[in-house]
């Protein structure tokens, strides 16, 4: 198959075969993605915060220890 076919045959498939999601359940799908990466973001951020803390605390207590 030559490249020209491939885009030719692509562009075929993505005109009249493709179901393209509707405007109103494009929007509602970006407002869901949207609201799940920002609630794993600050899950993230909780999480990275806590191993911070714990890190800090366990050096801070082996420090103390050997001095």
């Amino acid at each position: 198959m030559s490249l020209i076919t491939f885009v030719k045959e692509s562009y075929i498939e993505f005109k009249d075969k493709v179901e393209w999601p509707k405007w109103p359940e494009l929007q509602s799908s970006t407002v869901v993605v949207s609201i799940g990466t920002v609630l794993l973001a600050l899950f993230t951020f909780g999480v990275d915060s806590l191993f911070s803390v714990t890190i800090k605390n366990i050096f801070g207590v082996l420090i103390n220890i050997f001095n």
